[in-house]
């Protein structure tokens, strides 16, 4: 019955089974074990999970005595179970449980087989529910190679060709993925009975892709086909049964069917609700689609409140989900709720722009979503520094020198022969590093702290008296009548919420972001160049998009938090121009913010271990040569504009103003320990614990492409990484972590050491610092602000790695700056705290004095540092040094 999908018919036989099976072998049987495991399977075919999930754990604890850990019959317990965890939206118990029976299975003797090809299959199916596409793709693809060598055009290559295309589908990669769709309907429909629930899955698949590529016709008779099948098998209440009622309503909403669209979606809602549960993934998927199409139709008040709902259902299961993984996992994971959250957004700028309770809505969103990654790995990390147990310092301390490893290899090269050989070493070092950051978050989640629920009231609260919050958001607009599924949202925008102390939130449409971001580039450009001369200009046609519309709705406010989104990361907001012509640093005190949540983790109060610790005037080593800035000096190897750089042969050159800066600092800071020349190294900044202020002055850089390339360069600005010897086969290996290409040089870093201490502190490396306690970090050096941007995460870079490390400030530079213009601003800037002012104000009145100075006036040197973080004064946070 069950083979027919007669599941009504078959419970009962099953149920029968057991129960003999029970009395003529006794409870403890392996065979009974797997009687168990044949109901619970039929339970989980029809949703049952309730019912399901005793059985597997009574068969998996069967097998587990009688047979052993080790035994296939046990493994197979793990994933199913696994399965059933998955299957429930439960991905981190399933997570646990696939990679058990991967490791066992792993290690089992003889050939691969299929059981192996079985487990891998599992974990990057919840890879790929988890949206972690990078990690599913190879075991996807080793799936299909071992099932192809088994046996070519078997069903179980029809999985892999069908788990492969969706993973091209959710890539946005349709070309590929229509052939392995339309490859594994021709193995099944060669197989299996025409209304088989797999030929069903193999037709829904299909006509999803064809509603991305606005073959409308096409998706309509597979989607019908499939509906008929699976309402013949499973029935109409069955979430695989409601999963084709979502397809069809959206197939409708394509056509422009929008009331039969509403219907389908209502219905296909309340099977999942029924079936999975109101938590579930594809319960919250579907919720979110009828939120949509009662947008679409008119029915505000109802998307609004199933939006409401559908958020914060998403927010209590937020947490357990990002308690544990590494750092990729979790921004992965984030990546799959970006369209719920530009929907939130756009509900309310386009269909509900003056509700207030549409305004909450999205920002608090907003507020509970941005930056989200960065803060549970920020807080993981100072939990277990908070703890300090021997167990906690040595994971951190191999997480470091793993971290240490990886970059080494990656800015230095190896002594491997090959380019193969060397990607394999980084794989694998990636690899550890993922796992390490995993455990992280496992071990901090037993007992970190309880975070409390982000509301708007919280936020208002924490801001000082007269200060605003601008919390900047880059997202995209729902278009109300697409043509197909890919053009549901359309170009991104910017928008800006100003959350006063006191009173409502208002908030305004900046435009759309290409707009907007082409304007921050010409700026960037003159900002980074003393001889341009249209500087002004490009800063007021900046200001006039971004800060004039905010202007408005600030006030009396003088103290201005800014919470950026998207390229706005990478502006300093002081060098923009108001309608009178003056730089706003004469009108406002800015302080960046990753999010407005941010101000919520600054009551957390952690006293310093240390005093104030200066590293500054490094000795590179091999002979001086001369320099203008605190840049990384790149060799030009081509011809015209293209340029590379072979990193292993790059030259620091001395900056005579780091010394003079610390000279000054010895009589402003009198307690702070100083390492300059020698001692100035990359082992010394790895031993810092906590100082209560961390300056470094050196090189610094940012690179925004490295590439491992054959002898001759491309064009553009890649980076050359030779081997010790040079060689390289003709492919390339792009090195796409941005922590990997934004670092500071320490001592010895012209000799080009390996190991750990090779001259070179990357950004992965800085993220493993001990600052937990430590109240500022001044990073006097080029770009140590500036990065990668990610959509909703902030700056991938120096300022990242800071946060990570438990810096609560950073003062940080956003282009190559001028080594006696730097020496100065910083002097300026410890005096001025020094005599009471908050980091923030001490900042702007020496860029204020500055703008004044006939030599100092162009904002290349006074705009490229900004302040991000707390923005108190150093002594007012400061408790006693430990």
């Amino acid at each position: 019955h069950q083979e027919k999908s007669d599941y009504r018919n078959a419970a009962p036989l099953l149920q029968r089974v057991v129960s003999l099976s029970e009395q003529a072998l006794g409870p403890e049987h392996p065979d009974l074990a797997e009687s168990l495991d044949n109901l619970a399977g039929l339970y989980q075919l029809k949703g049952d999970y309730d019912r399901a999930g005793p059985l597997f754990e009574r068969a998996l604890a069967i097998r587990e005595k009688a047979l052993g850990a080790e035994h296939p019959s046990y493994v197979q317990s793990l994933n199913n179970l696994a399965v059933l965890y998955r299957n429930k939206g439960e991905y981190a118990r399933a997570e646990s449980l696939f990679e058990r029976a991967l490791t066992i299975r792993n290690k089992a003797p003889g050939p691969v087989g299929t059981d192996l090809a079985s487990s891998l299959n599992n974990l990057a199916g919840l890879y790929q529910l988890k949206g972690d596409y990078d990690r599913a793709e190879p075991l996807f693809r080793r799936v299909l190679d071992i099932r192809e060598k088994a046996q070519p055009d078997s069903l179980a290559v029809a999985e892999a060709l069908n788990n492969l295309g969706l993973l091209n589908k959710q890539k946005k990669d349709y070309d590929r993925a229509e052939p392995l769709y339309q490859r594994s309907l021709g193995i099944r429909e060669k197989r299996l009975k025409p209304d088989h629930p797999d030929i069903a899955t193999a037709l829904n698949n299909l006509a999803l892709l064809y509603l991305e590529k606005n073959a409308l016709s096409r998706a309509e008779q597979l989607i019908q086909r499939a509906l008929s099948i699976r309402e013949k098998v499973f029935g109409t209440d069955h979430a695989i049964y409601a999963e084709s009622l979502s397809g069809l309503a959206s197939l409708y909403f394509l056509k422009g069917e929008r009331r039969r669209s509403e219907a389908l979606h209502r219905r296909a809602l309340e099977v999942f609700e029924q079936t999975l549960g109101p938590q579930h993934p594809l319960t919250c998927l579907s919720r979110n689609n009828l939120a949509q199409i009662l947008n679409a139709n008119g029915s505000l008040r109802r998307a609004g409140a199933l939006l409401a709902l559908n958020n914060d259902i998403r927010e209590r299961i937020l947490a357990p989900v990002l308690s544990v993984g590494s750092e990729s996992a979790k921004l992965a994971f984030m990546a799959t709720l970006s369209e719920e959250t530009d929907f939130t957004v756009s509900f309310q700028t386009r269909s509900r722009p003056n509700d207030p309770q549409a305004i909450r809505l999205a920002l608090t969103t907003v507020l509970r979503r941005k930056g989200r990654v960065v803060d549970v790995m920020a807080d993981s990390f100072n939990a277990l520094r908070r703890r300090a147990a021997p167990e906690d310092r040595e994971l951190l301390e191999q997480l470091s020198a793993t971290r240490a490893q990886l970059a080494s290899i990656m800015l230095k090269g190896s002594e491997t022969s090959g380019l193969a050989d060397h990607r394999a070493v980084i794989a694998g070092l990636e690899a550890e590093v993922q796992r390490l950051e995993s455990e992280v978050s496992a071990r901090s989640a037993q007992f970190r702290s309880q975070s409390r629920p982000v509301t708007l009231e919280r936020i208002q609260r924490s801001l000082p008296a007269g200060a605003s919050l601008v919390e900047f958001v880059l997202y995209r607009p729902f278009n109300l009548r697409p043509k197909a599924t890919s053009e549901v949202f359309g170009p991104a925008r910017y928008a800006a919420y100003v959350i006063p102390r006191r009173g409502r939130v208002a908030w305004v449409d900046l435009g759309g972001a290409a707009d907007i971001d082409g304007r921050i580039d010409m700026l960037r450009e003159a900002l980074g160049d003393p001889g341009r001369t249209d500087v002004k200009q490009l800063a007021r046609a900046v200001d006039r998009k971004v800060m004039r519309p905010v202007r408005t709705l600030l006030g009396k406010s003088i103290r201005v938090l800014l919470s950026p989104d998207g390229a706005l990361n990478l502006i300093p907001f002081a060098a923009l121009v108001d309608e009178r012509g003056r730089y706003l640093v004469g009108r406002y005190s800015f302080t960046y913010l990753t999010t407005g949540r941010d101000l919520l983790s600054m009551q957390t109060r952690a006293e310093s271990k240390q005093p104030a610790m200066v590293i500054a005037d490094p000795d590179f080593g091999g002979d001086p040569a001369n320099c203008e800035d605190r840049g990384l000096k790149i060799k030009k190897t081509g011809t015209g504009q293209s340029r590379a750089v072979d990193f292993s042969q790059v030259w620091f050159c001395p900056l005579e103003g780091t010394a003079q800066e610390a000279t000054a600092l010895r009589s402003i800071l009198p307690g702070a320990t100083f390492l300059t020349e020698a001692q100035a190294t990359e082992a010394a900044v790895k031993r810092v614990a906590g100082p209560s202020i961390l300056h470094i002055a050196t090189h610094g850089f940012f690179l925004e492409d490295l590439e491992m390339v054959p002898a001759s360069p491309p064009a553009g600005r890649d980076v050359i990484i030779k081997t010790g010897q040079g060689k390289f086969d003709r492919a390339s290996t792009r090195v796409e972590n941005p922590l990997l290409r934004s670092g500071l040089a320490m001592a010895g870093a012209n000799t080009h050491k390996s190991g750990d201490d090779d001259g070179v502190v990357t950004a992965l490396e800085a993220a493993g610092l001990d600052l937990w306690g430590t109240k500022l970090v001044v990073l006097s050096a080029c770009n140590t602000g500036v990065g990668e941007v990610k959509t909703g995460e902030g700056v991938y870079g120096l300022r990242r790695a800071l946060v990570l490390a438990g810096a609560e400030s950073q003062v940080i530079s956003l282009w190559p700056v001028n080594d006696e213009g730097t020496r100065d601003l910083m002097i300026e800037y410890y005096k001025a705290m020094q005599s009471g002012q908050d980091q923030a104000e001490a900042l702007r009145k020496v860029q204020i004095r500055m703008v004044a100075h006939k030599d100092y006036n162009h904002p290349f040197f006074w705009a490229c540092f900004i302040q991000s973080g707390q923005w108190r004064s150093v002594s007012d946070r400061s408790a006693a040094v430990k």
